[in-house]
């Protein structure tokens, strides 16, 4: 591995406190470069925000013409144009009966806004003893204190618990390691609708809020993806008890598994949706609350307002990038070619990695995908923690001009380890082959280092 000059002092508050990252100067495409001119294969997106890559021309161009003639009003006072033709193009694409979308800044905002919505609609319609929500465990929802709270990642949670709410949390769907041998994938689904409907007659269904749910399982550990008929089976046990379905789509949503929502392949909808990262794609900071009709006529008929806020909600400028970026994709038919490229890079993958005797399964859809790295492959046993095999694999990655997401926990909090990837949209076929043949290096040098 080459070394990183020695960085100069620095006063940003960095996420490692024991050293600075190199600088950022440039990005082209799938493609980043530092200060000294090492190029990077952004092989996952930053954290699966890029979704058209760096510095696409007609998002920049967007952004400019919106700058030279309004970059902010509060919307206290105002709306704008664009963030009113944004609202139009996520209401004309999301799934039935969602009518309206509140702009946030980013992915935890999101969460956030959507859990007190939930709330206030119980408020409005005469339940308010309704204050418990149930998520599951070894999930993501974002870094304030309610996402935080649903959330069921035991390392971002454990210092802060006592600041938290008290969430209950059930299962997540990870067949790899929790479905039975005596199970079919259909089964298994419906013994975690089982276990969801049983938690919340334990808690009392009047008391329920919210089932909140990533639609495939993110970070934590490492692209979940449901088994068929599991959310149906969800759904189902929500209705059947007024809890309403918040789908978490931080990550997945926005094109990233092949259609715009990954709830569409699941053929359930929510009551409320969050989206981000793929919304903007990164060219400004941005998130949304998708929510059904039912849920804002509540509140309109009811309060009259929705008892939030935020200082740079609908941010014009933001707005403006969103937009084009959605515009892209729909223009482009990058969805498809997310579908068809998603088949190419599960080969690619599974060519140089399925036969590993390190990696225990490879999983994804369209171009989301993870890889969970085990010592023991027939007993599906993870390395020791100590080993931090999610650090080497990302520092032996970068050492070869690859960016990836890798994460350590994966199993319960503590134990295993897994690469997520998450190209941008316009990846080539020469570009996912080098993510591939990368990535396998890179694990391959990070476990022989022992």
């Amino acid at each position: 591995m080459t070394p990183h000059p020695t960085p100069t002092p620095t006063h940003v508050l960095h996420r490692s406190l024991r050293s600075t990252p190199p600088m950022a100067v440039r990005g082209d495409g799938v493609w980043l470069e530092d200060g000294a001119g090492r190029r990077y294969l952004d092989a996952s997106g930053g954290a699966a925000v890029s979704c058209l890559g760096h510095g696409h021309p007609e998002v920049r161009a967007a952004m400019h013409a919106q700058i030279d003639q309004l970059c902010y009003a509060h919307t206290s006072f105002f709306t704008s144009a664009v963030a009113e033709q944004l609202a139009d193009q996520l209401v004309r694409t999301a799934p039935e009966g969602i009518s309206h979308a509140y702009m946030v800044s980013g992915g935890s905002e999101a969460v956030e806004a959507a859990l007190k919505m939930a709330r206030q609609y119980f408020v409005e319609i005469g339940q308010p003893e309704r204050s418990h929500f149930i998520a599951r465990r070894q999930s993501y929802h974002g870094n304030t204190l309610g996402a935080l709270a649903v959330g069921g990642n035991e390392w971002r949670r454990r210092q802060f618990g006592p600041l938290l709410i008290d969430v209950t949390h059930v299962a997540p769907c990870y067949p790899y390691r929790e479905q039975r041998p005596d199970e079919t994938p259909e089964q298994y689904g419906q013994r975690l609708a089982r276990e969801l409907d049983e938690t919340i007659q334990r808690i009392g269904p009047g008391k329920v809020i919210a089932f909140v749910a990533e639609t495939v399982g993110g970070a934590t550990a490492g692209v979940l993806v449901p088994v068929p008929g599991y959310f149906k089976a969800v759904r189902e046990v929500c209705d059947r008890h007024g809890v309403l379905l918040i789908l978490d789509e931080v990550m997945s949503g926005m094109g990233r598994t092949g259609t715009l929502h990954a709830c569409k392949q699941e053929g359930v909808v929510p009551d409320l949706m969050t989206i981000a990262k793929g919304l903007g794609g990164g060219y400004q900071p941005i998130g949304a609350v998708l929510a059904q009709q039912r849920i804002i006529e509540a509140m309109s008929t009811g309060s009259g307002f929705f008892q939030h806020g935020h200082t740079y909600l609908g941010h014009p400028v933001a707005c403006a990038a969103a937009l084009a970026v959605q515009q892209v994709i729909e223009r482009a038919g990058l969805l498809e070619k997310v579908r068809r490229d998603g088949v190419t890079l599960q080969q690619l993958l599974a060519e140089r990695l399925a036969e590993h005797p390190h990696v225990g399964e490879i999983r994804g859809r369209g171009l989301f995908w993870g890889v969970e790295l085990v010592a023991e492959r027939a007993g599906k046993i993870p390395f020791d923690p100590a080993r931090r095999l999610h650090a080497r694999i990302k520092s032996e990655a970068f050492a070869r001009g690859l960016l990836v997401y890798p994460m350590g926990g994966t199993v319960d909090g503590r134990y295993g380890d897994h690469v997520l990837l998450a190209p941008p949209f316009i990846t080539s076929g020469d570009e996912l082959a080098l993510i591939a043949e990368r990535l396998a290096q890179a694990i391959d040098a990070a476990i022989a280092q022992g």
